[in-house]
């Protein structure tokens, strides 16, 4: 190529199916490699747990397409790729039976519902291979069990449905089956979040026990998804099951794209100038010790448009996300700070999402956050390292550029609704007015105030959920004009804020003191707010900024003092 000319490459922007890739010579990374180590492995049934949009789907529809007998005339799709360099696979490509299946759109209200969603995908599977029961090849009772299960299936039929269905397909091709997967926890999320988790955990583990564990038909497994749901609630009997989570080191480059393959196509594109912007956008994750792992959904979207922004974090499911933090109790949101400050965290990590364990579990809680990609390990103990405790520590980040923007658009529409008394009160502190503050204050925690607070407690209950969630929100709404700082001090109730202009003579700085009423110490919440401010001072909090050259009169104290839904605000 002469210099100042490059290709183009033909981004397909959410195409899913294999097939349709390679026919049309659409931009792909060659990720067949999978199959062989897979295959190799010898595991029964394996779990493959990945963030959303990093090529789970594309993965099981090159997996089905090179192993099933559906596509037995398809060596076309496999020959200019890494897995046909060997002759052992070229030999296994077309000869199982395959059930291929995936629960990603199953995201309905009720458990009815859901099981009846679950149902149609298995009558569809059922319709789709009929043929079988013609010809011979299946006894009558099994013809008619067959007719039974495609037409008017029970919850009993239901459960054993893919154990049936594989046992069909193995007398009438007299091979083992193959059985795929796909996002196999979209469902149990939304159970979690609509109510319906008990329930729908008996009939996933039915299934999947009959399906996976106790069927003598079945070649080989492989499920994936977002979480590692806890084996408790749907893998207790599956012993079988070999996992893989974003912290093993099995299939570490099969799911997202490296950084070599991210430069190849920069350059290819004649983009190998914005290597340095697009590895600080879309790079980040790590999966077992392997590091810079870009986003693939991200990348596409970004060789397809050129403009950087959040593809990923814009593309669904951080409701249950946002629901957690902004309800979290305050050492959530105090880690949180820290994250969106660009510090990291430690701490204790359960790989096992226990869901019904997310209200209460602050480790639950980052759990969810690191399996769904939304942080990155940077480092963890050793069981050498810990002595007594009960388990290791994990060193904790915010995985990228993307991913922050994504969380401080989550924070700035938590106040939405209150946009404009919150926009009053930011201005009335800058200026001083403490009669407004007060007034614009109130109206904000008294909207926002259940909005903070989890469904368990009274509202109000806890007012450090909000004034926590109100600092984050500070944070991210001034972070463009200054440094925002807290003190997280370990008496209860206490939290002192600091706000440090980044242009010293023209904006002033701010200190707000935040106390909850103690009723055993404080007669009034004028007395509280009088004992934040006196703290202030006797702290000598100003010094810090008088030292940095900022005049006194530039520099504003508040005392905060919350009982309840009520604030007071004196200066």
């Amino acid at each position: 190529m002469g210099k100042g000319t490059h290709m183009t490459v033909n981004v397909a922007i959410g195409v899913q199916d294999f097939s349709t890739i390679i026919e049309n010579q659409y931009f792909y990374v060659d990720k067949t490699a999978f199959l062989k180590e897979w295959w190799d492995s010898g595991d029964s049934v394996t779990l493959i747990t990945r963030p959303r949009r990093f090529g789970k789907t594309l993965t099981m529809s090159m997996t089905e397409q090179f192993f099933s007998l559906d596509y037995a005339d398809r060596p076309d799709l496999f020959e200019n790729l890494e897995i046909w360099k060997n002759e052992k696979y070229r030999k296994l490509q077309g000869t199982y039976p395959v059930i291929s299946l995936s629960f990603a759109n199953i995201k309905e209200p009720t458990y009815e519902l859901t099981k009846q969603k679950i149902c149609e995908l298995i009558v569809q599977l059922y319709v789709k291979y009929s043929f079988i029961t013609e010809g011979g090849r299946l006894s009558e009772p099994e013809v008619k069990l067959y007719k039974k299960i495609m037409n008017n299936m029970d919850y009993v039929d239901a459960t054993l449905s893919l154990y049936h269905m594989s046992r069909f397909l193995y007398e009438y091709y007299g091979k083992k089956v193959i059985i795929l997967l796909d996002e196999y926890d979209t469902p149990m999320q939304e159970a979690f979040v609509d109510g319906y988790w008990d329930e729908l955990v008996s009939f996933t583990r039915s299934l999947f026990n009959s399906t996976f564990k106790t069927n003598p038909a079945l070649e080989r497994g492989i499920m994936t998804g977002i979480t590692r749901v806890s084996k408790e609630s749907i893998f207790s009997d599956l012993n079988n099951l070999k996992v893989v989570t974003t912290t093993s080191d099995e299939y570490a480059t099969t799911f997202g794209f490296t950084e070599p393959e991210v430069f190849e196509v920069l350059e290819k594109c004649g983009l190998g100038g914005e290597k340095k912007e697009v590895k600080r956008w879309y790079d980040g994750f790590i999966f077992g010790t392997h590091k810079d792992i870009y986003n693939p959904w991200s990348i596409l979207n970004y060789l397809d448009s050129q403009q950087y922004t959040t593809y990923w974090a814009n593309t669904s499911a951080n409701s249950l996300v946002g629901k957690l933090v902004r309800e979290g109790n305050r050492d959530i949101k105090e880690k949180f700070e820290k994250l969106l400050c660009g510090e990291c965290i430690w701490t204790e990590i359960d790989e096992q999402i226990v869901y019904n364990q997310l209200n209460g579990s602050e480790e639950a809680v980052w759990s969810l956050l690191l399996a769904s990609g939304y942080l990155k390990v940077l480092s963890y103990e050793s069981y050498l390292d810990i002595g007594e405790r009960f388990a290791p520590r994990y060193q904790l980040a915010l995985t990228n550029l993307e991913v922050k923007i994504m969380f401080q658009r989550m924070i700035h529409d938590w106040f939405v609704p209150v946009k404009s008394e919150y926009n009053d009160f930011v201005k009335a502190m800058f200026l001083g007015d403490v009669d407004a503050m007060n007034e614009y204050m109130n109206r904000v925690a008294l909207q926002t105030f259940s909005y903070f607070d989890t469904g368990e407690r009274a509202s109000g209950a806890e007012p450090e959920r909000f004034y926590h969630g109100f600092v984050l929100g500070l944070l991210v709404d001034l972070q463009g004009s200054y440094y925002v700082k807290s003190n997280r001090e370990s008496g209860f109730g206490r939290y002192d804020v600091m706000l440090e202009p980044k242009k010293p003579g023209k904006d002033p700085a701010v200190i707000l003191e935040f106390k909850v009423r103690s009723t055993r110490k404080e007669n009034s919440l004028e007395e509280t707010a009088q004992s934040a401010l006196a703290q202030i001072k006797d702290r000598k909090y100003s010094e810090e900024l008088k030292e940095k050259g900022i005049a006194g009169e530039q520099i504003k104290e508040y005392g905060f003092a919350f009982e309840g839904k009520n604030v007071l605000i004196v200066n």
